[in-house]
């Protein structure tokens, strides 16, 4: 039903590190849909890996990217211009705080880890979409996907400062809504369940936290990667035109409940 709703649209996708990732999920309904994909990733331990996944949707441009650098977006932005002539989406799925700081107490987070992860997980959405402002412009409006979770409007166990910096880039889809949207610019977040990534496993309690999602969730199941990139392909799509500044749950209906 969706094949082809994507056909003649480019997307950056940032955040790709294998094939467990949800931005690969999402990058696989994209390309399902006709979409033309880019890529980045983060440091040589994963290049090769970024490229073979990339080989395997046929994408013309993967180049690795710092988020926190200035000079590392200007120059992947640049790139995408000059190969895609313009972007209608921009999927943003990067997330990092030390791993020490995801177990034990929220209190104890050391100030350049809480720099770093609101860095990290939340400026570098704002960052990336001022540089694809003007090349969505060019195409008449654009569609911004990010990744939150939960724990950004609760208090998680072990979530911690991933937390307080889901928190930030909540607020960051509303602001930057606001700010594009008379330019046909759209930015939302998705919401998605615990999900075995490799930063997923990172956190403490992680299996608990599977367990748990399993036996209380309404749906009494953990979501699928797929889920999420069919989720994130709706955004991205004619389908969801009038939809922005918005935080859409795929999380078996979890955020729901309470006990």
């Amino acid at each position: 039903m969706t094949a082809g709703i994507l056909a003649g649209k480019t997307a950056l996708i940032f955040g790709v590190a294998n094939r467990r990732s949800i931005a690969w999920g999402i990058a696989q309904a994209l390309a399902g849909a006709g979409a033309t994909l880019g890529f980045t990733y983060q440091g040589e331990r994963i290049e090769a890996g970024v490229r073979e996944l990339a080989q395997t949707v046929s994408s013309p441009l993967v180049t690795p990217c710092d988020v926190t650098s200035d000079a590392d977006l200007d120059r992947v932005f640049a790139e995408a211009d000059k190969e895609f002539d313009g972007l209608d989406i921009l999927i943003h799925a990067v997330a990092f705080a030390p791993r020490e700081e995801l177990e034990g107490r929220f209190v104890d987070t050391k100030r350049a880890s809480f720099a770093l992860a609101l860095d990290i997980s939340a400026y570098s959405l704002t960052a990336m979409v001022k540089r694809a402002e003007p090349l969505m412009e060019k195409r008449g409006g654009g569609s911004v996907v990010t990744l939150t979770y939960l724990g950004g409007e609760r208090a998680v166990p072990n979530y911690n400062v991933m937390g307080v910096a889901k928190a930030a880039l909540d607020a960051s889809v509303r602001y930057l809504a606001m700010d594009l949207g008379q330019k046909a610019i759209r930015v939302n977040a998705i919401s998605a369940g615990p999900v075995r990534t490799v930063s997923g496993r990172s956190i403490s309690g992680f299996t608990v936290m599977e367990e748990h999602y399993e036996k209380r969730s309404p749906m009494r199941r953990n979501i699928d990667v797929s889920e999420v990139g069919q989720t994130a392909l709706f955004l991205a799509s004619p389908m969801a035109t009038g939809i922005t500044g918005e935080i859409i749950h795929v999380d078996a209906g979890y955020h729901a409940i309470g006990f």
